[in-house]
């Protein structure tokens, strides 16, 4: 979807692929360039190429709820005949110090619904991932989900920060559940990953590869897990920002096909005032 003035749309999910038409999900906001102020949208295409803005699939929490400010970062999961949307969501009053140490915290949360175009209801009135106890790389910070189906269970990679740090100083985590709502635990090896921003993981053979993002000593890099825990470096490179691959796996238990295709965003300031979508491809 092409740059619109005043409207931001960034950090599409992956896509996905139901019947004859892909979907994918995004943050978008009238406020400002952040997703700090958004709702969840989604978008469908036929060809992949051309994308119909179909309307707000997840709008704010209700009042007092942990999710009340904004919804944004959305991931999604097919899985036990329903789809499942993963969001980040902030509270009132929300407060994100120009990305700094004293930003209000995040919190993942988890929507259901038996047709991707809705309508969405939240699984329960709580978040799936909460921040960390003190001290852990995690404790003031979850965010951006990103999922597979590994070994019988559902595998939640996510970005974590701890308190008192910047978001260049973010890590990569996991949390491990037998059903899409949870209870979601936590790796005892985490963080797997030192660094990235946005979280791109998808099943490839039999392991899990990561894009990491061009943040800390990890940054801007390929890595491959064969056993999805341990990860190492393939290569160097520069992804996409905050892709959203097709998951040609279609979240399904067993070895994966990597990608070759996706949505991401465009969010350099220096090109246009507001982040909008658009397609990548690669090997």
């Amino acid at each position: 979807m092409a740059y619109e003035p005043c409207v931001t749309r960034r950090d599409p999910s992956p896509v996905i692929r139901v019947g004859d038409k892909y979907f994918v999900w995004y943050s978008k906001s009238l406020t400002d360039s952040s997703g700090y102020n958004a709702t969840i949208f989604f978008a469908t295409s036929t060809d992949g190429l051309t994308w119909r803005e179909c309307g707000e699939a997840l709008g704010r929490g209700a009042k007092g709820a942990w999710d009340e400010h904004a919804v944004f970062t959305p991931t999604i999961l097919a899985a036990e005949k329903r789809f499942y949307l993963y969001y980040t969501g902030v509270p009132e009053p929300f407060d994100n110090d120009n990305g700094g140490s004293q930003a209000t915290p995040t919190a993942i949360g988890a929507a259901w619904a038996e047709n991707p175009q809705g309508p969405w209801q939240r699984c329960g009135a709580d978040p799936v991932l909460q921040p960390g106890r003190e001290k852990t790389f995690d404790s003031h910070r979850v965010d951006d989900a990103c999922l597979i189906v590994r070994s019988g269970g559902y595998w939640l990679y996510y970005k974590g920060r701890a308190a008192g740090r910047s978001p260049l100083e973010t890590k990569m985590g996991l949390a491990i559940a037998n059903h899409p709502t949870g209870p979601y635990i936590k790796s005892a090896l985490n963080p797997l990953i030192d660094g990235g921003h946005e979280v791109c993981v998808f099943p490839r053979e039999s392991g899990v590869a990561a894009l990491v993002s061009p943040v800390g000593p990890a940054g801007a890099t390929l890595q491959y897990a064969a056993d999805g825990l341990h990860f190492q470096q393939l290569y160097g490179l520069m992804p996409p920002a905050a892709p959203g691959p097709y998951r040609e796996d279609h979240y399904r238990d067993g070895v994966g096909p990597g990608i070759r295709w996706g949505l991401s965003h465009q969010a350099d300031p220096r090109q246009t005032p507001r982040p909008y979508l658009l397609r990548f491809d690669c090997h």
